[in-house]
């Protein structure tokens, strides 16, 4: 087992990561900008490293100031939780020069499954379904134009290097095509360095349906049942639950089945997510694989009963998978994605936190880096606090979620928190009727 693991990430997750460390008995470093000195993740570190200023180009991006940090405090592993350099297999492969260990997949891995097109080749290979669309990057506006007339409409264009919903436009007809990809390959050529896209059709009414998976290095692989991220806004998730409603135990079997067997075809080790659209008529498709942990992984872990961070140490660290491959979900549980934004308007709100009194009691967790007097940086992801409810059913994980969200009080800034209290009380919402359209039809019903 390893003995003291450096964490190239900032906020709650660098937090989540320290407390599976501490329980594990490693010793952990911080790396920090100069916003992140008074950050939770840092005072809770047995050590820490300032790597750079507040852009995180100069600091949490920066490659060569993380691994200095790795190396002059003597880490022998190196967890990039998620976002950041997450899934940059160039910066895996520079661990590994280092001769560090990397707690995560290879860097074939994440450079196969993180080219769009690619891995829709791969999944397609492995007999996953995916839906029709170009199996390379288009090469021209002409090229999409074409190849869209024939799939019909509406079609989706999408970055090849990327995801988050950048480089990402919805063209419903034939006149918008052109124009649509211009846009679309300029923004994935700002936000990732790559301007290629691919196309897909496009679903009018889908379902957001990921698996996670965990693998080791001696070719065991397993699923931990699925995850429903339908509610979102502009590809953002909002709030994500396990088990999905709409899945059956039959179909949680089979989409289980596949993503193992896509997890198997590309070698794959540690954890990932396998993400499906689902169809109206019970029909899923590949949609793309995160090579990392994900956001909203504390769901999967209360319904499933494994301590996913853990469980990434130790395959890192070359132990045996010793979770069983029969899932059946405990319970049901939701998470709610509080970030620092104006409820209604959407638009950033950083700032001091005057007040903090997060939610306990039966089936909460809050996983949070923020405290009373912390001030809210403008340099990164809004996130605030992750709130989780686990219940026996469904409808015991509502009403702990909003009995939470009503006991939960941030002041001095704004938060989602009343978006969230709505979108929990909305029979749709409580009648597991979901969509990735659920958002555009809920805030459609305030406008006058």
């Amino acid at each position: 087992m390893f003995k003291r693991i450096l964490i190239a990430n900032r906020g709650e997750i660098a937090l989540r990561i320290n407390q599976a460390c501490r329980e594990l008995g490693i010793e952990t470093v911080a790396v920090h900008s100069t916003a992140d000195s008074e950050s939770l993740h840092v005072t809770y570190a047995d050590e820490s490293v300032c790597i750079g200023g507040p852009q995180s180009s100069e600091s949490y991006l920066n490659i060569t100031s993380v691994l200095a940090a790795a190396e002059i405090t003597g880490a022998d592993a190196v967890h990039p939780g998620y976002g950041f350099l997450a899934e940059s297999a160039d910066f895996a492969e520079m661990v590994a020069e280092c001769h560090l260990k990397w707690i995560g997949p290879s860097p074939e891995s994440i450079r196969l499954m993180g080219d769009k097109a690619k891995a829709r080749q791969t999944a397609a290979a492995a007999g996953v379904p995916v839906l029709p669309g170009s199996s390379e990057p288009l090469e021209s506006a002409a090229e999409a134009r074409k190849l869209a007339v024939e799939l019909g409409f509406p079609v989706i264009l999408k970055a090849s290097a990327g995801g988050g919903g950048r480089g990402m436009r919805i063209a419903p007809g034939e006149d918008e095509v052109e124009g649509l990809f211009a846009t679309a390959s300029q923004e994935a050529l700002r936000a990732f360095g790559d301007g290629a896209i691919y196309m897909e059709k496009y679903l009018v009414e889908p379902r957001h349906i990921e698996f996670q998976i965990l693998a080791d290095s001696y070719g065991k692989v397993v699923h931990l049942g699925e995850r429903e991220c339908s509610i979102q806004r502009r590809h953002q998730k909002l709030i994500e639950e396990a088990p999905s409603p709409a899945l059956t135990p039959e179909l949680r079997r089979e989409m289980g089945d596949a993503a193992i067997r896509l997890a198997e075809t590309v070698g794959y080790e540690n954890a990932g997510t396998i993400e499906y659209l689902l169809d109206t008529d019970g029909s899923y498709y590949f949609m793309e694989m995160n090579t990392r942990i994900q956001v909203e992984h504390p769901v999967t872990e209360l319904v499933s009963g494994v301590d996913l961070v853990k469980q990434q140490i130790r395959i890192a660290a070359g132990e045996h998978l010793d979770v069983s491959g029969d899932f059946v979900p405990l319970g049901h549980a939701i998470e709610c994605r509080v970030n620092a934004e104006h409820p209604e308007k959407f638009t950033p709100s950083p700032g001091t936190v005057d007040t903090f009194h997060p939610p306990g009691g039966p089936g909460v967790r809050v996983d949070t880096h923020v405290y009373e007097h912390y001030v809210i940086p403008p340099y990164y992801d809004s996130l605030v606090a992750k709130l989780v409810a686990h219940g026996e059913d469904r409808a015991e994980a509502i009403a702990r979620m909003r009995r939470a969200l009503d006991f939960f009080v941030v002041e001095g800034i704004h938060t989602t928190i009343p978006l969230h209290q709505r979108i929990l009380a909305d029979p749709g919402f409580q009648a597991g009727r979901l969509s990735t359209r659920f958002m555009e039809r809920f805030l459609a019903q305030d406008k006058p």
